[in-house]
């Protein structure tokens, strides 16, 4: 097999667990906004996140990991929109925050 095609299939090969972490971190995101949602008593809108931040960074153990970032937005009532974001690295959650109400 030439090098081109063995060299393009570790690039697929790449793509494709890149694809499938992100899917596997994506859920646990949701799940988490999801709980912390419920707790608060507060409607995750549009039922989604989406993703702001994607880079390398070491977890504690030392090993490389990707950091990601998960924005989505929140109401208390209905009619308004909060912010929030979850922090993985790998599809560990770090970081969860929602933006605080106005006093």
């Amino acid at each position: 097999m030439p090098t081109l095609e063995i060299f393009g299939l570790i690039v697929l090969a790449g793509l494709l667990w890149l694809w499938f972490d992100s899917l596997k971190a994506r859920e646990a995101c949701m799940r988490e906004s999801r709980a912390a949602c419920a707790a608060e008593g507060l409607l995750l809108l549009d039922d989604t996140v989406a993703i702001s931040t994607v880079r390398p960074t070491r977890d504690g153990e030392g090993r490389l990991r990707l950091q990601r970032v998960y924005a989505f937005e929140y109401s208390d009532t209905g009619n308004n929109r909060r912010k929030g974001a979850v922090t993985l690295i790998g599809d560990r959650v770090v970081t969860l925050y929602l933006e605080p109400w106005p006093t």
